[in-house]
């Protein structure tokens, strides 16, 4: 088992007199840790931090078994949300067949510029970036480390679209497929398997 510990602000996507709103979650709750995908509260214990009593999530990632101890609230702030309704990812489909893109021409300020998608935890950004990669694919060969991004963003989108939708992770890719092919667009073959 691995266990690591992160100090960071559980938040919606509201905010109250200028704070990030603190969400509170219960134990079963499926939640979004962000560059891990979907967790769920396994447990919620009290502990000390900093002289105060402070109430910690412990969160189990789906995919990979590892669990992260999330205090509630902090000063350092990682987005943890509630994984998307069924109807949010209709929008996230909307936007892989008929959204804009606008990405970089120069490598290494577009791979800045997707990791900082991908660190949002908003599947939308991590839409952003699979769509721009797959796009860019048609024109040229995607660079080892983008090839490898692209992965990561296509296991998150549908992962959580899984989840949102209750559905088989292959009905999800299925979607997402679709969707891309409707903006004529396609997955390239990746020959190296990413872990």
């Amino acid at each position: 088992m691995t266990l690591q510990t992160h100090s960071v602000y559980t938040v919606s996507r509201t905010f109250q007199g200028g704070k990030p709103k603190v969400m509170d979650y219960k134990i079963g709750d499926k939640v979004v840790y962000p560059n891990h995908g979907v967790g769920i509260i396994d447990q919620i214990s009290y502990g000390v931090l900093n002289g105060r009593t402070e109430r910690y999530y412990m969160i189990r990632i789906v995919s990979s078994g590892l669990r992260v101890m999330v205090p509630q609230s902090n000063t350092e702030i990682v987005v943890v949300r509630a994984v998307i309704r069924s109807n949010e990812s209709t929008k996230v489909l909307g936007f892989l067949e008929r959204g804009k893109l606008n990405s970089h021409h120069d490598w290494k300020h577009r791979f800045k510029e997707n990791s900082e998608r991908m660190r949002t935890g908003s599947l939308l950004e991590v839409a952003v970036v699979l769509k721009s990669l797959v796009s860019l694919s048609r024109n040229k060969p995607l660079s080892f480390r983008e090839k490898k991004m692209l992965e990561r963003a296509k296991y998150l989108l549908v992962s959580e679209m899984a989840t949102a939708r209750n559905t088989s992770a292959e009905n999800a890719e299925a979607t997402v497929v679709k969707s891309l092919a409707k903006a004529k667009l396609q997955f390239p073959v990746m020959t190296e398997k990413f872990e």
